[in-house]
């Protein structure tokens, strides 16, 4: 994620609709990685261009994977990719219910693709960040979000989360601390009332607010 940030900070919507768009226009590749969890366990994933983080595992999403606070009940991966945050709580957590979605089409098709193929069952819609989960409520909401996108998008993130949360519900965010993540976390408590960093790693942190 820190070389795709550099690359990209601070360059108009239009050189980053390769993945934070509805329709992405590239031709599409697919290459399959792994994903291999602190606990030893051992994912596979369909990786296709035109979606975050093609080719490899973006590193704020596995430390987010292998540090998040405990989840349970409705869980809700929000910008979800290809399915990585998802799937893997959904397979470390049988118990709870989780759903997933994403603005772009090839990546809501691809996180199908892969909760298939990791026999992982997942309520995955299309749509840009809430607009699928209209009224719906959750227990928790997980996401490494589209910094890039710019500052209304991630903004409206976690303004929407709080109205998405159940009361006592979490959100927790994974980002470069200096490279925005300082300003969502910032963000995140004027909206929520709260949050902290609950894991440190190489400039990487998760940040968690709780709807009180």
């Amino acid at each position: 994620m820190e070389k795709q940030n550099k690359e990209n900070i601070g360059r108009k919507p239009k050189e980053f609709e390769h993945y934070y768009t509805e329709e992405p226009t590239s031709k599409l590749k697919v290459r399959e990685v792994t994903l291999t969890l602190k606990n030893g366990h051992t994912y596979k994933f369909k990786t296709p261009t035109g979606v975050y983080s093609y080719g490899a595992i973006d590193k704020a999403t596995e430390i987010l994977i292998n540090h998040l606070n405990p989840v349970s009940g409705r869980v809700l991966d929000i910008g979800c990719g290809y399915g990585v945050i998802g799937i893997v709580l959904k397979k470390e957590n049988p118990q709870i219910e989780i759903c997933m979605s994403d603005i772009n089409k090839r990546a809501v098709e691809f996180a199908k693709i892969n909760a298939k193929d990791n026999n992982v069952e997942a309520d995955i819609r299309q749509g840009h960040l809430y607009e699928p989960w209209n009224g719906e409520l959750f227990d928790h909401i997980v996401s490494n979000p589209p910094i890039v996108a710019g500052k209304s998008v991630w903004m409206e993130l976690v303004r929407g989360a709080f109205e998405h949360l159940k009361p006592g519900g979490t959100l927790q965010l994974v980002a470069y601390h200096n490279k925005g993540g300082e300003r969502i976390r910032n963000y995140m408590r004027e909206v929520f009332g709260n949050a902290e960093d609950i894991w440190k790693e190489g400039g990487i942190r998760i940040y968690l607010s709780v709807k009180s």
